[in-house]
């Protein structure tokens, strides 16, 4: 089972980007942290999806949420099971997705 970095992304402009995947009999502890490196603010998208490149109206966390220049939004203690995906997207390039956590067997 892993911990620290579970997964990581530089997301593309307007790109829906699946940046970690709980894997089969494993619950997952993660915190997600979402960077703005550009001088501008952005719009972004969070969903713990179902379905890989695929968020469903119901598992969005963030809609159009805005980080405004250079600015941070971290989301934490978030519990996921087995097969679900962090998935993120972004209005502009330039925003790094670090999602960090904890692994552990449900068997």
């Amino acid at each position: 089972m892993a911990s620290g970095i579970l997964g990581t992304a530089d997301l593309l402009a307007t790109t829906v980007t699946d940046v970690y995947t709980v894997p089969l009999d494993t619950l997952t502890s993660t915190n997600i942290n979402i960077c703005n490196r550009n001088n501008a603010s952005v719009s972004i998208r969070l969903a713990l999806s179902a379905t890989t490149g695929v968020q469903d109206n119901a598992e969005y966390m963030e809609y159009d949420t805005i980080i405004e220049a250079y600015g941070v939004l971290e989301r934490t203690g978030i519990v996921m099971q087995a097969e679900k995906i962090i998935t993120m997207y972004s209005d502009t390039a330039n925003v790094s997705v670090v999602v960090t956590g904890i692994e552990g067997s449900t068997i």
